[in-house]
């Protein structure tokens, strides 16, 4: 993510720092007198010159007169770019990130011209400031549909990065694409993977608990049939009964009405026995 940020801010700073090459500056005690608008430079013959122009609009010079329009959309567009960098970041770092990184830079340092040169040079209110484009390269001759172009746009460094930026985009974004892809889908793999062994984990114990259940009801039911089983005890109060003995038993038998006689008559004689020895 840093290197991302990193490589659009060294665009910013390369592109602002020819700009102001070009166009001259007073600051901070340093003055530079830059070049005069018009004026072209050669630098690799005739193939590449240094050209000094303005413009109030978008890249290569295109102008549809709205500069406050144009302001605001280029703003917006910085934002959205660092908010794909930010979401798209995260991750594995490719090209379709240094594509976004070097449109981001592209998108920033015409912004500034846009916004603050106007202030700056005090030629124009905010934003209605004119973009410094410099690079002339010369190109075959081109006769189309009643174009001719012997040289093509003179554009900026900013203008370079986000036309590379957009040719990275289309050339990566499948392969980008694909690899979202993919990790949605592993993702998504590793949450199924996840909710199966939760699920795994809690079934020993629910298992456990069923078994612990069935085994509570296999104990109760043992023990209802133990106590069918089993035979019927008697009662203290039978017990007792049966372990008393019996008034029968214990009383003596009863005498007979001749034994009562035998015995009456026995003691008489025994009377009468004894009054004849003492008589």
């Amino acid at each position: 993510m840093r290197k991302l940020f990193t490589l659009s801010a060294l665009i910013v700073l390369l592109d602002q720092a020819t700009k102001l090459a070009v166009k001259g500056f007073s600051l901070f005690g340093i003055h530079h007198d830059g070049m005069q608008r018009g004026q072209s430079i050669p630098v690799l013959g005739d193939f590449l010159h240094f050209t000094f122009v303005e413009n109030p609009g978008m890249a290569f010079g295109l102008d549809f007169g709205m500069p406050l329009l144009l302001g605001l959309f280029s703003i917006g567009a910085a934002v959205l770019l660092v908010h794909l960098l930010r979401r798209s970041g995260n991750g594995k770092i490719g090209g379709f990130h240094f594509a976004l990184a070097m449109i981001l830079g592209g998108a920033v340092g015409n912004l500034i011209d846009r916004l603050f040169y106007g202030l700056f040079y005090g030629y124009a209110p905010l934003f209605k400031g004119k973009v410094v484009d410099f690079i002339d390269v010369d190109i075959l001759d081109i006769n189309f549909l009643g174009l001719t172009l012997d040289r093509f746009y003179i554009f900026n460094i900013a203008d370079s990065a986000v036309s590379v930026g957009i040719v990275l985009l289309l050339i990566f974004y499948p392969k980008y694409q694909k690899q979202v892809e993919k990790e949605q889908e592993e993702k998504k793999r590793l949450e199924e993977n996840d909710a199966k062994t939760e699920s795994n984990l809690m079934t020993p114990h629910l298992y456990s608990e069923t078994l612990i259940d069935e085994g509570s009801s296999l104990e109760q039911e043992e023990e209802a049939e133990n106590v069918e089983d089993e035979p019927k005890q008697p009662s203290e109060a039978n017990q007792d009964d049966d372990t008393r003995p019996s008034a029968k038993l214990e009383s003596p038998p009863a005498e007979s009405d001749s034994t009562r006689s035998d015995s009456d008559s026995t003691s008489s004689n025994a009377g009468s026995f004894d009054s004849f020895l003492f008589d």
